[in-house]
């Protein structure tokens, strides 16, 4: 597969071993996995916000700027999109309801700084998350 995403990756990768005084994207590795989160979670509100006011063309760019954080964020912890679309394949077909159960537990986010591991958080408009 040679489509944008998958360049992005490979040169994301690439920059892991670059001097983070002359790439950007190396000093976001440099500064370890927990700034990349902090990051991609940065971004993520931003194209949450664009998504809300309904600016086409700025939550297009801001997705740009997630998809681009997410990458460094999954470099950071050694995950490659390879990794994240085998997962995406194991889970075609099968209900996203389903799937969900499947998983022993979720993580539910304090702050950046407090993430607590949740058991099977309640689903949004269940009787449970009133």
């Amino acid at each position: 597969m040679n489509d944008p995403l998958t360049r992005l990756a490979g040169a994301i990768a690439a920059r892991k071993s670059a001097d983070p005084d002359k790439s950007w994207t190396a000093s976001l590795l440099a500064q370890g996995p927990e700034q990349a989160a902090k990051k991609f979670g940065e971004e993520a509100v931003e194209a949450i916000i664009e998504a809300v006011k309904g600016d086409k063309m700025r939550l297009t760019e801001e997705a740009a700027d997630v998809l681009y954080h997410l990458l460094v964020m999954l470099a950071a912890r050694d995950v490659t999109l390879q990794d994240v679309l085998s997962a995406l394949t194991r889970r075609e077909g099968t209900s996203g309801i389903k799937e969900k159960a499947r998983r022993p537990s979720a993580v539910a986010i304090q702050s950046f700084d407090e993430i607590t591991p949740v058991a099977n958080p309640p689903m949004r408009n269940s009787p449970n998350s009133r």
